[in-house]
């Protein structure tokens, strides 16, 4: 007889999501992302950093301060990482999971790539503008998003 505790295709994505997330160096938030076919395939995965080539020591990590001294203008986001990771085919219909609802500017991405599920963990940005818009613009798009249902399952690896 098979096994019966086993995880949920959802939980073993958003899991995926957010163990790619712990990847990231940046001090304040770990961001992950994962790409998943219809045929749930994973097809590519991301996490907020920097872009290849820039050294993490060399750019700001900070939230605060003058625009150039933060990391804002720097780092990646998950979403747009795990989009432009992706290695030929196309995203066509294609499932995102994601630890934190993406924020416009992937939202545009996620839109133009062909992604049309949207499913998210966090969504503690939701009253501000850029996830406003985001939800706006998927909602136009037919992008479809869905908070991930958390089980109370407690998952750990010793690595």
């Amino acid at each position: 007889m098979k096994r019966s505790d086993y995880i949920s295709w959802d939980e073993y994505f958003m899991g995926v999501a957010m163990l790619s997330g712990l990847r990231s160096k940046d001090p304040s938030s770990q961001v992950g992302a994962c790409i998943v076919s219809e045929e749930n395939k994973i097809l590519s995965m991301g996490y907020n950093g920097l872009p290849i080539g820039c050294h993490d020591d060399d750019f700001p990590w900070a939230r605060e301060g003058e625009f150039l001294q933060t990391k804002y203008p720097y780092v990646t986001h998950s979403e747009l990482n795990a989009i432009l990771n992706f290695r030929g085919g196309t995203l066509e219909g294609a499932k995102i999971y994601v630890s934190l609802f993406p924020c416009n500017e992937c939202a545009k991405a996620i839109i133009q790539s062909g992604i049309r599920h949207i499913i998210y963990d966090c969504d503690k940005y939701a009253d501000t503008d850029g996830v406003i818009a985001s939800k706006r613009m998927c909602d136009a798009a037919g992008v479809k998003y869905t908070r991930y249902q958390r089980t109370g399952r407690r998952i750990e690896l010793e690595l």
